[in-house]
């Protein structure tokens, strides 16, 4: 699996599914889906429904990047 670009992850919209989550962090899909499960995901993991939903705003805050960058 390919880690995302800053700019890939500056594009990224509110939320996001673990795959793409899974990309930021440089996890495999299976060990992404496997630590959502356990609950040992490092982002908040929102559930709806079957699937995992992560907010791109605490994956930006792990990873230390400015939600906002100033201008």
């Amino acid at each position: 699996m390919k880690i995302m670009k800053y700019a890939e992850v500056a594009d990224l919209p509110t939320v996001v599914d673990v795959v793409t989550a899974a990309r930021v962090l440089g996890l495999s899909r299976s060990h992404a889906y496997e630590l959502a499960k356990r609950g040992d995901f490092p982002c908040r993991i929102i559930r709806v429904g079957t699937r995992y939903r992560v907010p791109t705003a605490c994956l930006l805050r792990l990873i230390e990047v400015e939600e906002h960058p100033p201008q």
